[in-house]
């Protein structure tokens, strides 16, 4: 989905150690990222049954600040950003006016007028124009493109927290899912968000750039007895998928809205106007004409991304799928698209097209992987 560019792909701080460590790197977004270390499938099954550590620090971070940072969060993005407090985070979506994506972020309140979001790699500087412009109404609030302040590193799997407690003095245990603290990890100033985006416990740290590696390694040093691996790009998407996650610009883009793709829970229409707002009421006042569903292969084959979708009974196409793998983990042949809403029912039987060849695929609720809880 990438478009090719003749500008000089952008690094990481933990380039070198990648490199270093025989990762296999490939241009995403516009950054030179690893795709994977040891293998795709051997990293996605030590996140799910131990745990894994991956380099996100290609994903921005904007600041909004001021008297009036509140009324500009909520301004340019669906969820409602007046019931977090300070070291609480959501996922919520940045809107057009016709209420479909710019982008999907993480907004999290750092203090009651300071907030900080983080968008998609590829789309920082148009998601940056988007903020500031949408808020230059709102009064006495800025946005500042933070980006280069942090590096931003993903501790995931059902052991991240043994891993992490013996690096820093935060209760990890006190951390609850989509909440944050401050504090020290291996000697260095961090935040640590009980935040991720492969369906497991873990958590993501931010750093400055400067001391990533010294944070990287002392992770793995300290995860060595428990099989931890670092991870590429690949692992995250399998993981992320098999979660039912949403990958913008594959599940969500400028044409798709947050009722469409099954994320209605972030929209919070009762919080009153903001950008999209109206369009995402009439929406839901009529209903929405297509939805986002996960289904399962029911023969042979691997639908991906861009494999036609057609109606049970006949020819005519009704979609196509817009993320799709055989998982590592569930060890299914999986996939999601939009498919009209007569046809999103758990249970209805759809047509791919994998490589010319008809396949019948069968719909089935999300998540098709949902972690058990301890405790």
């Amino acid at each position: 989905m990438e478009q090719a560019t003749d500008a000089p792909l952008k690094k990481t701080a933990l380039n070198a150690r990648h490199r270093a460590s025989g990762a296999r790197m490939v241009a995403f977004g516009g950054w030179d990222m690893p795709v994977e270390y040891s293998g795709i499938t051997a990293e996605h099954m030590a996140v799910r049954e131990r745990v894994g550590l991956f380099d996100v620090s290609h994903m921005g971070q904007i600041e909004i600040a001021g008297k009036d940072a509140l009324a500009a969060v909520q301004r340019i993005s669906c969820n409602d950003a007046s019931k977090l407090v300070p070291g609480q985070a959501h996922y919520s979506g940045l809107m057009t006016a016709e209420g479909t994506f710019v982008d999907d972020l993480l907004v999290y309140r750092l203090a009651d007028r300071h907030f900080l979001l983080v968008v998609n790699a590829s789309h920082i500087a148009d998601d940056y124009a988007c903020i500031a412009g949408g808020i230059a109404p709102v009064g006495d609030a800025i946005a500042v493109d933070a980006s280069s302040r942090y590096a931003l590193l993903a501790l995931q799997g059902p052991r991240a927290l043994e891993v992490l407690q013996p690096l820093t003095g935060v209760d990890l245990s006190g951390i609850k899912y989509y909440w944050f603290a401050h504090g020290e990890v291996a000697s260095v100033r961090a935040t640590i968000s009980r935040t991720g985006y492969t369906g497991e416990d873990g958590f993501e740290i931010f750093v400055p750039p400067q001391s990533a590696d010294r944070v990287w390694q002392a992770l793995l040093q300290a995860g060595d007895s428990l099989g931890i691996l670092p991870c590429g790009l690949g692992a995250r998407d399998t993981l992320r998928l098999e979660a039912s996650m949403r990958l913008f610009g594959n599940d969500i883009d400028r044409t798709t809205t947050p009722l469409e793709a099954g994320l209605g829970w972030i929209v919070a229409l009762g919080k009153g106007e903001f950008i999209g707002s109206e369009a995402l009421k009439r929406q839901k006042a009529e209903g929405p004409a297509r939805k986002l569903v996960g289904f399962e292969m029911a023969e042979r084959g691997i639908a991906r991304q861009g494999c036609d979708l057609f109606a049970p009974q006949g020819a005519a196409k009704i979609g196509a799928v817009t993320s799709g793998t055989q998982t590592p983990f569930l060890k299914k042949a999986i996939g999601m698209a939009y498919v009209p809403k007569e046809l999103a029912s758990a249970g209805t039987d759809i047509h791919v097209d994998v490589r010319g060849r008809t396949s019948k695929a069968r719909v089935v609720a999300l998540p098709f992987y949902k972690r058990k809880k301890s405790g």
